[in-house]
């Protein structure tokens, strides 16, 4: 078997690999697309990328080489894909361990330099968003997307780890889990022709029956509720998956579509539901501190400075617990004079969230015990008829980042909250029907993913954390 035959079945090699290698006396293959290049009068220097590492592999090709004629020379551009065989020896620079010595070239694809968006400069992020479906290949949209795909093991990982089901609660639902509104609907009804025909207005008089499920259905925007039944039987469960919100609100913390994670747990009282979010938090910061450590470092140069201390200070520090109305009085005392008035009944702004992580307690806070006024049906009561078991986590930089309860498991306390809340008991039956029957005290947080990746990586617009962002004008890829 000639040399030729044996290069096809080398082992091919992902760059992340390649570069951590020790020089080699086999002939290797590696795969990807052009980073940079350099042409000199006798060698040419390419870096070679393939989406598994931070770093790229350096290439060198003699010119006096059969192997690349002028044609190949000037189809070897950034962003063009190749496939590279030689030798990996020993690199002579001080940044790079090896460096791959080039006895076979293939080019694949070409990037006509005249016409590639993705030149070798700085482009900006509004630009970049304009076309997504080549940002992957830049420097952060590569680190964001290998952080979040870490992140989205150790979601799983956790949950797991610690006996936790994963429920895959539904994408169209008739309910809307808190009465917020602001939901995407869905429908096989020409609207606007009943609309006409039946002489009535979109905001009734369509005859639901007709519809494919037969009342007014929408694009979820949570599980919680879902996993809520799951819970009330499996003990321990999760959800993970998109949600939607129609909120019309072009800005840099606004998506339409993103991703949540929901934990449930049965027999668990408001202590324990703080217990699990500070795990859980803690687990996900050490898990990117350690496995995406490149891309962490990254993120710390280029993106957010301090961003890798600051994430290690979480990690190592005990949230602080206080009570809403605790807090509401260290921050009327403070002295400062916040864009929002700090009031007790008022829900705590930003401002508000980084002064107490920040400036009085000088690490996470865990906040409890909200008026029941500002906070969801479904959170328990308090005996002073007043508070309801809530809580929010918050960290310094970000402010609130978990938001969680004890769920109200009185079936007569839930049917009153329902009232106050402007909901019927119609709509909600079945999870009432979760008091009538085998009612356990229970709690459960929920966090957005796009969020805590932000947080992570320090990025500021939410739709750079997202691989294909929809938003109010936004579904073009």
């Amino acid at each position: 078997m000639g040399q030729a035959d044996n290069l096809r079945f080398m082992k091919r090699f992902r760059v992340k690999t390649l570069i951590s290698m020790d020089p080699q006396e086999d002939p290797v293959l590696c795969k990807g697309w052009v980073r940079t290049k350099r042409d000199s009068k006798n060698v040419v220097f390419f870096e070679v990328n393939d989406g598994s590492s931070m770093k790229n592999l350096q290439v060198i090709l003699d010119k006096d080489k059969e192997i690349l004629s002028e044609q190949m020379l000037q189809r070897l551009n950034n962003g063009s894909s190749v496939e590279v065989e030689g030798m990996l020896v020993e690199s002579p620079g001080k940044n790079q361990k090896v460096e791959l010595h080039c006895s076979a070239l293939t080019i694949h694809g070409d990037a006509d330099p005249e016409t590639y968006p993705m030149q070798k400069k700085r482009h900006s992020f509004e630009y970049l968003r304009e076309i997504a479906h080549l940002r992957p290949r830049t420097n952060t949209f590569g680190a964001v997307a290998r952080v979040r795909n870490t992140m989205s093991r150790a979601v799983h990982d956790f949950f797991q780890e610690n006996g936790f089901l994963w429920v895959h609660t539904p994408i169209i639902t008739a309910s809307d889990a808190e009465g917020a509104g602001e939901m995407f609907q869905v429908t096989t009804l020409d609207l606007d022709g009943l609309a006409k025909a039946d002489g009535a207005k979109m905001s009734g008089g369509i005859d639901y029956s007709r519809d494919f499920f037969g009342k007014p259905s929408f694009l979820t925007v949570s599980g919680q509720l879902n996993a809520e039944i799951y819970a009330s039987a499996m003990d321990r469960v999760y959800t993970f998956g998109p949600t939607f919100r129609a909120e019309n609100s072009n800005t840099s913390r606004h998506l339409a579509e993103f991703w949540m994670i929901e934990p449930e747990i049965a027999f668990c009282d408001l202590e324990a539901n703080m217990d699990w979010s500070e795990a859980f938090l803690k687990h996900i910061l050490a898990t990117v501190l350690k496995e995406s450590r490149d891309d962490m470092e990254f993120f710390d140069l280029r993106i957010q400075k301090g961003i890798i201390q600051q994430l290690e200070q979480v990690v190592e520090s005990d949230f602080t617990r206080i009570s809403y109305s605790d807090a509401v009085s260290q921050l009327e005392k403070s002295g400062r004079n916040f864009e929002y008035p700090v009031s007790w009944g008022a829900d705590l702004q930003s401002e508000h969230e980084k002064f107490l992580t920040e400036e009085i307690f000088k690490g996470p806070v865990i906040v409890t015990d909200y008026p029941k006024e500002i906070k969801a049906f479904y959170m328990r009561l308090n005996d002073d008829e007043k508070t309801v078991r809530g809580m929010d986590v918050l960290v310094p930089r970000l402010g609130e980042i978990i938001g969680g309860s004890q769920r109200e498991e009185r079936l007569d306390v839930l049917s009153r909250r329902l009232g106050e809340s402007g909901l019927t008991e119609k709509d909600y039956w079945w999870y009432l029907d979760l008091r009538r029957f085998g009612s356990v005290p229970h709690s459960g947080f929920g966090l957005g993913f796009e969020r805590l990746i932000q947080y992570v990586t320090g990025m500021q617009n939410i739709r750079d954390v997202i691989p294909f962002p929809r938003a109010s004008k936004t579904a073009e890829f």
